[in-house]
């Protein structure tokens, strides 16, 4: 896919008959509509300026009754190994487990490397479609990529830089021992442009769990980064993963609210009772979890996890690659795959349900009160063919426009 959008301002500018939500409307104590209205908008170098009273007759952009939301953040997925923009290509029943994986990998990257920024910036491209202006993207960093992966993937968000973002996971996708790769992320780690050491299942892959960890957890401390683990493994390695990496976020408060497990899939296969216990312990110390939202064999607690504050982001994690050809890129079929797996179906569920999509903002408060957008708010929207953060997600509703630090672009 090309750019979908074209420029159309940027800098100082006014949008009118921008659609905003205003409050929610009561029958007795149920959510029963959303209430909106039009209003002009006032941008000034990235930010908002003003919210005000809508003026139709102004000569400011047109923004034509649509729903102004939040702008989407995906924060878990792999843009450096996408195979969008290449033929069809459906998965291999060849290969079953990581290792698998690993090996074929290590077959096809030299190759794929040789096209990767070219398909970076597709796959971006795909995620602008769809609303989407921030990334949390893991790269390749393993004996076979060296750091070209990242070298790459740099230049893809050097093009895109006018309208997405991103910050970058080293993950060492071949295990830091099962194949040489502990010197490559020492090395990534002193680079500014890295912001999260990554892992992968320390017991199947790497054999030895506090090793693994004790690694990755000092390598972050060093040169103070955050931390973000994919851990596939159930069971009991699983578990004991996830509790010795809660253990060391509360021995280091540095770590706190700068720890994840991407999957964590281990957490879907417990009782009520040990569910409840172990988000109350990532709550403690402050380790979030990053889910894809998976529901073949087992779903995730995600609501339990949310009861208990634990930090909960969504993302694609693989589009349409070697892993998995399910990902459509899509932030807002995330949030309505969401409501549709755990049954939030009124009109107040579904409107809370946008945050995923959003990462935690939300045009209301649980109470109905306009909390976004405000003055001094980063400007970085969506305007979507919606009346509401409702029908948005439970339509999966097309966005028109995507408008990143200002800049603002109109779907062609």
């Amino acid at each position: 896919m090309q750019f979908p959008y074209q420029l159309v301002a940027k800098g100082t500018y006014s949008l009118k008959n921008v659609r905003l939500e205003t409050g929610f409307e009561y029958n007795e104590a149920e959510v029963i509509r959303t209430k909106t209205d039009l209003f002009n908008i006032e941008i000034e170098e990235g930010k908002i300026k003003a919210v005000k009273t809508n003026d139709p007759g102004s000569d400011a952009m047109d923004a034509k009754g649509l729903l102004m939301l939040p702008a989407f953040r995906d924060m878990h997925i792999h843009l450096d190994k996408t195979l969008y923009g290449l033929p069809w290509q459906a998965l291999s029943p060849k290969r079953r487990t990581v290792k698998d994986m690993i090996a074929y990998e290590q077959e096809i990257i030299p190759e794929l490397l040789k096209t990767s920024v070219e398909r970076a910036e597709q796959l971006i491209s795909l995620l602008q479609h769809y609303g989407t202006h921030f990334a949390r993207t893991h790269f390749n960093i393993d004996p076979t990529s060296g750091l070209n992966s990242l070298e790459n993937l740099e230049k893809a968000l050097e093009h895109k830089k006018d309208a997405f973002k991103a910050e970058l996971v080293a993950f060492p996708q071949h295990g830091l021992y099962y194949t040489d790769t502990a010197p490559l992320m020492k090395e990534a780690a002193q680079l500014k442009s890295v912001g999260f050491i990554g892992g992968l299942d320390p017991f199947s892959i790497d054999g030895n769990i506090e090793k693994v960890l004790d690694f990755t957890i000092q390598l972050a401390l060093d040169h103070k980064k955050g931390i973000d683990i994919h851990l596939h493994e159930a069971g009991e390695s699983g578990m004991k993963t996830i509790n010795y990496l809660i253990d060391k976020a509360i021995e280091n408060p540095q770590l706190q609210g700068k720890t994840f497990i991407s999957h964590a899939f281990a957490l879907g296969h417990l009782s009520k009772i040990e569910t409840e216990r172990i988000s109350e312990r990532l709550a403690e110390g402050k380790v979030g979890i990053a889910s894809s939202v998976p529901f073949r064999g087992t779903v995730m607690p995600i609501p339990v996890l949310k009861k208990y504050g634990v930090d909960v982001l969504i993302g694609n994690d693989n589009v349409q690659d070697y892993w998995s050809t399910f990902g459509s890129g899509n932030m807002l079929q995330k949030a309505n795959l969401i409501a549709e797996l755990y049954g939030y179906e009124t009109e107040f569920e579904l409107s809370r349900t946008l945050e995923f999509a959003t990462q935690s903002t939300l045009p209301l408060d649980d109470h109905g009160k306009q909390q976004w957008p405000k003055k001094g708010d980063e400007a970085s929207i969506v305007l979507a063919d919606a009346s509401c953060s409702a029908e948005a997600v439970s339509r999966i509703s097309k966005i028109e426009a995507l408008m990143d630090s200002g800049n603002l672009f109109w779907r062609h």
